[in-house]
């Protein structure tokens, strides 16, 4: 399928790896632009080395900032004025109880998770709705409602793009302009493999014992009990970047293997 997207140009937050990377590797594959991001500038030079060896430089950049503080995202606004697609990806989490998660640990994650989103759309949304097209997509996640208990604040963060997700799509009304939200469920990002084989190592298991013991004893609402790959993820996300998916704005949709439940 043609999705329409060559002559694009998108920008990723915090696509060095995991589901941020599959993206850029799924638009790049349309034809479009991409340019990545990073907290580093190591760290975005080895993802651009990577995708280098597949697609062409010209097609491809990459902004080193840390979106959580506002002075880097200036500086982003400087060297990349404009764009067509706008995913807000970054994300980090800390696992902790609630009475030991500090208030730094919850201010925190609300900059990198939520306000680097809110600057990005702020900057960019006006030049879309001018120019009448454009795509900005929020990465949420199932913690969004199912919020588990050592992820409270990592939860709060994620339910937020919700709300911020939907109050932008209403400002496009009329235009060709679209904002949905994506939530993806338990994704097997270099964080969870990692995960899988330190628990698979202490406690003498195979991975894929240790797989399946999650979804049966942990993430039990899950329907596809297996991680979603990354790939699976950023199709949805591709496809939603794209002129054909016009029809759907304001919307969340889920990549949650079924997680968390619902009709809608």
């Amino acid at each position: 399928m043609n999705l329409q997207l060559k002559g694009k140009t998108a920008f990723i937050s915090g696509s060095t790896a995991g589901i941020g990377f599959a993206t850029a590797r799924s638009l790049l594959q349309e034809g479009a632009r991409v340019i990545i991001n990073g907290r580093s500038a190591d760290g975005v030079q080895a993802a651009l080395e990577k995708l280098q060896q597949e697609f062409d430089v010209e097609s491809l950049g990459g902004i080193a900032a840390d979106l959580g503080k506002p002075e880097e995202t200036q500086q982003l606004f400087a060297d990349l004025p404009t764009i067509d697609i706008l995913i807000n990806n970054v994300g980090i989490y800390k696992s902790s109880s609630f009475f030991e998660m500090k208030d730094e640990d919850w201010y925190r994650q609300f900059e990198v998770n939520v306000m680097s989103a809110v600057r990005l759309s702020r900057h960019y949304l006006p030049g879309m709705l001018e120019r009448n097209w454009g795509r900005i997509l929020f990465i949420s996640s199932e913690c969004a409602t199912l919020v588990p208990a050592d992820l409270i604040a990592y939860s709060m963060t994620k339910t937020a793009l919700l709300s911020i997700s939907r109050g932008l799509a209403q400002l496009t009304k009329g235009t060709a302009v679209t904002v949905n939200t994506v939530a993806p469920g338990s994704t097997l990002s270099e964080g969870a493999e990692q995960f899988l084989a330190d628990a698979a190592a202490k406690e003498g298991k195979a991975v894929e014992a240790v797989e399946a013991a999650f979804f049966a004893e942990v993430r039990t609402s899950s329907l596809l009990q297996r991680f979603a790959t990354v790939d699976e993820v950023a199709h949805t996300i591709t496809y939603l970047a794209s002129p054909l998916a016009a029809a759907t704005n304001g919307a969340t949709i889920k990549v949650d293997g079924g997680s968390m439940g619902g009709i809608l």
